[in-house]
């Protein structure tokens, strides 16, 4: 059985791994299109801070190690463009050179994570707008830090990762304006419990700025201005900008399978929609969608039901073993 893996890190990686502990004779190829397979993205904002200072630290297993300890064909900058379900093939192109090859499976696990897109506002393409996601957007970052010493910057959007590089920028001593379109952040969590976060923040000398807008950038003399929709204009030298993840599911079956889109459940954002709340299969039966690539429908409930928790099987653990 041949297996095709599109996309590394968290979700293709782990898949890949754990295939090979149930399937030893298994071919599998794991196509990533940065040229990292596995690392430590949560880490990223902090190795700009300067909390983690050696770039090894990052990388957990690279297409050498996973060849010599798992067996697995890990293939770096190369980027599924199609996927045709009927033939079972993947369209693949390698980056470095532009060429394509037909890759045949049979079975696919699509695991292709989120690739950030901006809403199309004036000046987002400047040389000092960044945002973060892979580890060459992190050592993009860090190089220019470290080249241009910026005195101030502008974090567009109050998520995880846009609060984690105002902590990490605040420590290196830069000046802070975070810029929020809600009324809190971390939407996630409630507005009384971002309150928490919103004293923190400016205990610590971070400038906050809740339901601003931002309508565009301009750059001029090595200065960014970010404007807000009520008039007012925020100048820094870098500005790091949340971008809304676009899932590249839709993007894969355009134009080779048109079928492809509505067969695998592909959702308006591009990812893929189970078609069950318990399946993790798509409507073709050997392609399988993981991590950011699935949206889960919410299931529709009748009433509340107190929760059901299976309690650890104590009894039946023997000794140094971890209850069930």
């Amino acid at each position: 059985m041949k297996v095709v893996i599109i996309g590394g890190v968290a979700g293709g990686a782990s898949a890949a791994a754990r295939l090979r502990r149930l399937d030893e004779h298994a071919q599998i190829v794991m196509i990533e299109r940065s040229g990292y397979v596995s690392y430590a993205n949560c880490g990223l904002p902090y190795y700009i801070g300067g909390t983690i200072t050696d770039r090894s630290k990052f990388t957990l297993q690279t297409p050498e190690s996973f060849r010599a300890r798992f067996d697995i064909d890990v293939r770096v900058r190369q980027e599924a463009i199609a996927i045709d379900p009927e033939a079972r093939t993947v369209t693949v192109r390698r980056l470095d050179d532009g060429s394509e090859h037909i890759e045949g499976y049979d079975k696919l696990i699509l695991s292709p994570g989120a690739r950030p897109v901006m809403p199309g506002l004036p000046g987002e393409d400047g040389e000092r707008l960044f945002t973060l996601r892979t580890v060459e957007d992190t050592y993009r970052i860090a190089d220019f830090v470290e080249r241009e010493r910026p005195g101030r910057v502008t974090v567009v959007g109050a998520g995880f990762i846009g609060l984690e590089m105002a902590e990490n920028l605040r420590e290196r001593g830069l000046e802070v304006t975070v810029v929020q379109r809600g009324d809190h952040v971390l939407p996630i969590f409630d507005a009384d419990m971002a309150a928490l976060l919103h004293n923190h923040l400016r205990e610590h000398g971070v400038e906050l700025l809740l339901n601003a807008n931002v309508t565009g950038f301009a750059e001029h003399d090595g200065v960014v201005a970010t404007s807000l929709a009520d008039g007012r204009v925020i100048e820094s030298d870098m500005v790091i900008a949340g971008r809304r993840p676009r899932l590249r599911g839709r993007r894969l079956c355009e134009g080779r399978a048109p079928a492809c889109v509505h067969d695998l459940g592909a959702g308006s954002r591009g990812h893929v929609v189970p078609r069950g709340p318990r399946r993790m299969l798509c409507a073709h039966r050997l392609v399988h969608p993981a991590h950011d690539h699935v949206r889960h429908r919410p299931r529709r409930r009748r009433g509340l039901r107190p929760a059901r928790h299976r309690l650890p099987d104590v009894q039946s653990a023997r000794p140094g073993q971890h209850p069930r």
